[in-house]
């Protein structure tokens, strides 16, 4: 069964500004495998955005990507070959997604994960976007460093993130990736007095070596 739930195409406004971090779309794929260049496809997409720190909007759909999937995969999603034999081909799913992408900027949990299949599914429909991506895991690398490592679970429960315990799921693991996302920006605005950072800024946070961004952040902030 899929799920799938946006405001229509005519019903959306662009967002408020494309500079502000907190607003964006978070997303998550799951997949058949790590690459799309050895012919792995996307087989479910899941995505929250964010304005203005408020989720405003949910996109979640399981995608045919044409082929039968292994028996890792059904294991580690939960996405069987049977769910996937109803769903609609990777193609007509995308084509809706890239209409809710519009041109918004990204974040996703070891974004380039996700850039790959974003721009491999994107391709082979023709079609592009605008937006920058930012990696909430490098970010949450530089700005929790005692943490016991920073795959998304092992965040949730450092943060003391409330979850219904649904992992590698693609809506579910984009709805905590939100919720890490703006408990880091809470986190920059209490321990480092930036409020309302720029999406650039994010960016940059990844660029900084984990010995340097407090000095980086207290600078940013004066």
């Amino acid at each position: 069964m899929t799920h799938f739930t946006t405001t229509s195409h005519a019903q959306r406004t662009p967002p408020l500004s494309n500079n502000n971090a907190n607003t964006v779309i978070v997303l998550d794929f799951e997949t058949t495998g790590l690459s799309p260049n050895q012919g792995d496809r996307a087989i479910e997409i899941g995505a929250v955005m964010l304005k203005d720190g408020i989720v405003v909007e949910r996109f979640q759909e399981l995608m045919n990507p044409g082929f039968r999937v292994s028996g890792f995969i059904e294991s580690y999603t939960g996405i069987t070959n049977q769910m996937l034999s109803s769903a609609a081909p990777c193609e007509e799913v995308m084509e809706r997604f890239a209409d809710f992408i519009g041109d918004y900027n990204m974040v996703a949990h070891n974004a380039s994960f996700d850039q790959r299949f974003l721009d491999a599914e994107l391709k082979l429909i023709d079609r592009q976007y605008t937006g920058q991506f930012a990696c909430s895991m490098l970010i949450a690398r530089r700005l929790y460093q005692d943490a016991p490592n920073h795959k998304l679970g092992s965040l949730i429960n450092y943060k003391q993130i409330k979850h219904d315990g649904v992992f590698h799921r693609a809506l579910a693991d984009s709805e905590m990736t939100a919720d890490l996302w703006l408990v880091m920006l809470n986190d920059l605005k209490l321990q480092h007095d930036i409020v309302n950072p720029e999406f650039k800024l994010m960016q940059k946070i990844t660029k900084q070596s984990k010995a340097n961004v407090m000095q980086y952040l207290s600078r940013y902030a004066k």
